[in-house]
């Protein structure tokens, strides 16, 4: 395995701060990975430091992921015998997770976090449900498969914050769980026990927890929960699925009255340490609740697309302050700036307008967005120092973007951002480090043959079974 160097000093002709842009930027890293210190205006690097080649930019967190989907993407593009949706697609995903062991787990989690790496992505929040054996019995270990995505992370060398998620019945008012659903099921205080575990365990990861949905969570079960990890980190991140589809909002009213989001708006729990999944189909009033609330809405457009889950209403949420960070959920396409480009499109195709998440006349839509997703996101992640571009006491997670590429090249500044964002700029990112590792280099992955070879490995042994 090639270990990722370690950075002390970056030295970037041009970088965007939290500030703004800045030119003959010195970053200083500590051996904990976070930015100590930064000047500007340097006119050349000081001896013996590296210089980025290519404007650099803060890195993208990934608020929302489920690892183990990498292996299953592009397998659920077939009709079947009833009209195809989310609830089709996810029987597809009950199926195919049965045959996912720990080794196989670690695996394609490496390869979907070196993938993230290559595509800009620093950090990433885990939203981790499968816990048990095919049976649905705990292993040896009941923390075995959480332990496996912590290994995976720091293979790779991507930041995680990491959450176990509580799954405890099949559908509202306590409907018993189905056999696809047997390897997520949990209770509080053994969920709490999978926490408390990967809090103890070695490495800078993060830890909070994840409600998977209403209709899969007790309101009991949730103030348990809920009550435990506040005991543990009151700052913790909560992070919940959300109002995805109709269905679940339907299923909802017809068991408590209220939609999903207003259900959790008048418990008083929604606040800057939650993220709200998707959050696809709100009201009005809803969407004004989540942007007093803090909250961050974990918006997902390339999943949400191909499940057919609907738009989130982005331009009215980020007219109230609403904050947003962006997730790449099923890995069906591993790529920060499509999740962005996606978000603003959705809106121009339903509104037949253009530009409607810049935040005023004149403004840089692609720059406004990614220092939005990137602010958010960190928020989302419970990552220090949450900013739209570089800051002391942040972790040191940046892009370097590739000054030879053709759709780049000279661009600079808001236009350079815009550029990566809207005109397909898929190979842009040249190098990228993550918590002062340089984990990209030249647009790949430094340990990409390896982290490939388990892949392809796990991918035969699940074409043969």
């Amino acid at each position: 395995m090639t270990a990722a160097r370690r950075l002390d000093r970056l030295f970037c002709d041009r970088a965007l701060l939290a500030d703004g842009w800045a030119s003959g930027v010195l970053l200083r890293f500590d051996a904990q990975g976070l930015i100590v210190a930064i000047e500007t205006g340097l006119d050349t690097p000081p001896a013996g430091v590296e210089r980025a080649t290519g404007t650099v930019i803060p890195g993208m967190p990934n608020l929302h992921s489920h690892a183990f989907q990498r292996a299953m993407a592009g397998l659920t593009e077939r009709s079947g015998p009833a009209e195809d949706s989310f609830w089709t697609w996810r029987e597809v995903m009950y199926g195919f997770v049965r045959r996912i062991d720990p080794d196989g787990l670690q695996a394609v989690a490496a390869m979907a976090y070196a993938e993230m790496l290559e595509q800009g992505y620093t950090s990433v929040a885990e939203f981790h449900y499968l816990h048990h054996d095919p049976d649905g019995r705990p292993y040896a270990d009941p923390a075995e498969m959480s332990m496996r995505i912590l290994a995976a992370a720091d293979a790779a060398g991507i930041g995680l914050t990491h959450l176990p998620v509580l799954y405890a019945q099949g559908g509202f008012g306590g409907q018993p769980a189905g056999e696809g659903q047997r390897r997520f099921l949990s209770d509080p205080d053994r969920l709490l026990a999978i926490v408390e575990a990967c809090r103890s365990a070695p490495g800078s990861h993060r830890t909070g927890l994840a409600l998977h949905s209403l209709r899969a969570v007790s309101p009991d079960a949730m103030a348990a929960a809920l009550d435990g990890l506040s005991a543990l980190d009151p700052a913790a991140p909560v992070h919940i699925h959300v109002a995805e589809q109709t269905a679940e909002v339907d299923a909802c009213l017809a068991w408590s009255g209220r939609r999903p989001v207003e259900w959790l708006l008048d418990r008083g729990w929604l606040g800057p340490s939650w993220c709200l999944v998707h959050a696809t189909h709100v009201t009005p009033d809803e969407v004004a609740g989540m942007a007093a609330s803090g909250a961050v809405a974990g918006l997902c457009p390339t999943t949400e697309a191909d499940l057919g889950d609907g738009l989130f209403p982005a331009r009215d949420f980020l007219a109230q302050g609403g904050r947003f960070g962006i997730g790449s959920d099923s890995q069906i396409i591993i790529d920060a700036a499509e999740e962005l480009r996606l978000l603003e499109f959705g809106q121009r195709l339903a509104t037949k307008r253009r530009n409607l998440l810049a935040p005023g006349p004149g403004a840089s839509t692609g720059a406004a967005l990614y220092r939005a997703a990137v602010a958010g996101g960190s928020q989302a992640l419970g990552l220090p120092e949450p900013a739209g571009g570089l800051r002391a006491g942040q972790r040191a997670d940046l892009v370097v973007l590739d000054p030879d590429d053709p759709r780049l090249y000279g661009r600079s500044d808001d236009t350079l951002l815009d550029t990566y964002v809207f005109a397909g700029a898929r190979n842009a990112v040249r190098d990228v480090v993550a918590g002062g590792r340089l984990v990209v280099r030249d647009g790949l992955h430094v340990d990409a043959e390896a982290i490939r070879s388990g892949w392809r490995r796990v991918v035969d042994r699940l074409q043969a079974a």
